[in-house]
């Protein structure tokens, strides 16, 4: 299987990457996300901004119940009602951004659950992931299971990285 993708978007003109495996299968076995692309913008992830004008190199489904604003970010859609993101500058500046993504992470993980592969870029991306589960600690030991008005910017964040944090 080998599915040759062209992107052309405000971000990518002539872009090609290759699918090599099923959608949603064969992870890294230490990537282990709670949800799915489709499920983070169902929720409410990025003040809705975020892949707005990208809609053809991805699944219709997944956009059908997406919270998504094409205008601005609005943190009233996200899940938690708040404002957990930093910007693409912000970014941009700390090295997080690679030419293969330029939005991101959360565009690594969509075009990483399609079935691309780049093992570089993966280790590298499933490492910051990783990292993240920090803030589901302090969640952990901070508030009452279930109680979601306690630490919500770090609830927030935790969603845009595919963990669930409602469960926490």
């Amino acid at each position: 299987m080998r599915k040759k993708i062209v992107v052309n978007d405000l971000m990518q003109h002539g872009y090609i990457y290759y699918l090599t495996e099923p959608v949603g299968r064969n992870f890294d076995p230490e990537f282990k996300p709670d949800l799915t692309p489709k499920e983070m913008l169902e929720l409410g992830v990025f003040g809705g901004k975020y892949m707005t004008d990208c809609q053809d190199e991805f699944p219709k489904s997944w956009f059908k119940k997406a919270k998504l604003c094409h205008e601005k970010h609005d943190a009233k859609l996200n899940y938690f009602k708040i404002n957990a993101s930093q910007s693409l500058r912000e970014w941009e500046k700390k090295g997080w951004i690679s030419k293969d993504d330029p939005r991101g992470w959360f565009q690594w993980y969509c075009r990483y659950y399609m079935g691309r592969r780049l093992p570089e870029e993966d280790a590298r991306q499933i490492k910051r992931w990783k990292a993240i589960r920090r803030h589901a600690a302090q969640i952990k030991n901070n508030c009452r299971k279930g109680e979601l008005d306690c630490h919500r910017k770090q609830r927030q964040a935790l969603l845009h990285w595919a963990y669930d944090s409602k469960k926490i």
